[in-house]
């Protein structure tokens, strides 16, 4: 039988015809006004009241608890919430994916940007100035004094680790018997030749004793662009230390040079500097360069370089080395001025055969 004012029905009630209700008790519309009939039956229909309880649908199988009966306000806000809660999911989760991909694109974008994952050494405040170069740079750049049997030659060197490791140009060595080198601050260091490349025109020297030397950073000459800022430093006629500034004026341009270790393109007699020889778009400069040639792809400069200039650094204006300076065209005494006409081996090139130079190579 239903418990009055229950929402369920006890499984298993007695509802068969003619069994016994209780006076007053619940029942189906059209039941039997004679056995227990409704005391409210033959009234008006109450007002609804939400919350309220009610008969079970006339349809309700005997035995089972009928569906409860929602009032239609209570129905509206129960589907609102619904909504309403997948809606704010929906937005939360269009905030957090947005946020990631913008995230991923940033990291992306930033890591594409700077490359080569190494710190600028010029300070924040004068990053992008000649001046900020020059004070960064100038410590780890070198000049080198190589002497043989039939002269000298004067050119730069660019410091690689702290305990003396110094890249140049090989023909800036040409075979020498004595390597002196000269830092920025003026300390004298005998070096001994590591490896040479003249077919890349490079070589690595090692100072004696040397420790707490400042090295340079390396760049990445594959995003050095036309039009560019840069700065080159080296110690052309001796002049230790001097820095000129310009831009980058072509890229990837075929420079030959001298590759033979007797073509000193003699920065010659008594010490006095000289021209080192190459050709250029069919033309040659500064003199023979000789049978044995070697050419490489070399980044155009028209930053001052002069003869003593050769395996210095040409810098970017965050203070990385993106270049070693090979070959400049030197005016005749007839000519005055800088032609603006200097090449860089690409700082990419150097660091693929570093391990090479490192080896000790002879050639």
């Amino acid at each position: 039988m239903f418990t009055t004012g229950g929402d369920a029905a006890t499984a298993g009630a007695d509802t068969t015809a003619g069994a016994d209700t209780t006076p007053g008790a619940d029942t189906t519309p059209g039941a039997d006004p004679g056995t227990g009939a409704d005391p409210g039956a033959g009234q008006p229909p109450a007002a609804h009241t939400p919350g309220a309880h009610h008969p079970p649908p006339p349809y309700a199988p005997p035995g089972y608890p009928a569906p409860p009966v929602i009032p239609p306000a209570a129905r509206r806000r129960r589907s609102r919430r619904p909504v309403a809660l997948l809606a704010a999911v929906a937005i939360v989760a269009a905030a957090v994916g947005g946020g990631t991909a913008y995230g991923i694109q940033e990291l992306t974008t930033e890591a594409s940007a700077s490359a080569p994952a190494a710190v600028s050494p010029v300070s924040a405040g004068n990053r992008g100035t000649v001046a900020g170069v020059a004070e960064a740079v100038t410590p780890s750049t070198v000049e080198i004094k190589a002497a043989t049997g039939a002269g000298a030659s004067t050119g730069s060197g660019v410091i690689l680790t702290s305990d003396g490791e110094v890249v140049t140009n090989s023909h800036v060595l040409g075979g020498a018997d004595t390597v002196q080198v000269t830092t920025s601050d003026r300390k004298k260091y005998t070096a001994d030749v590591v490896g040479t490349d003249s077919k890349k025109d490079l070589a690595l020297i090692k100072l004696r004793d040397a420790s707490g030397l400042k090295a340079a950073t390396l760049g990445d000459s594959e995003r050095v662009r036309v039009g560019q800022e840069v700065v080159a430093i080296g110690s052309p006629g001796g002049l230790t230390g001097t820095v000129t500034s310009g831009i980058v004026s072509a890229l990837d341009r075929d420079v030959t040079v001298a590759a033979e270790q007797d073509q000193q393109g003699r920065q010659g007699q008594q010490g006095q500097p000289g021209d080192w020889p190459f050709e250029f778009g069919g033309r040659e400069f500064n003199g023979d360069t000789g049978s044995s040639t070697t050419t490489y792809k070399a980044i155009q400069t028209d930053a001052s370089l002069n003869p003593g200039n050769s395996g210095g650094a040409l810098i970017d204006m965050n203070g990385a080395v993106i270049g070693i300076n090979s070959a400049m065209y030197s005016a005749s005494s007839a000519e005055a001025g800088s032609v603006g006409l200097g090449f860089a081996i690409p700082v990419n090139t150097l660091k693929a055969d570093l391990s090479v130079l490192r080896a000790g190579a002879d050639g």
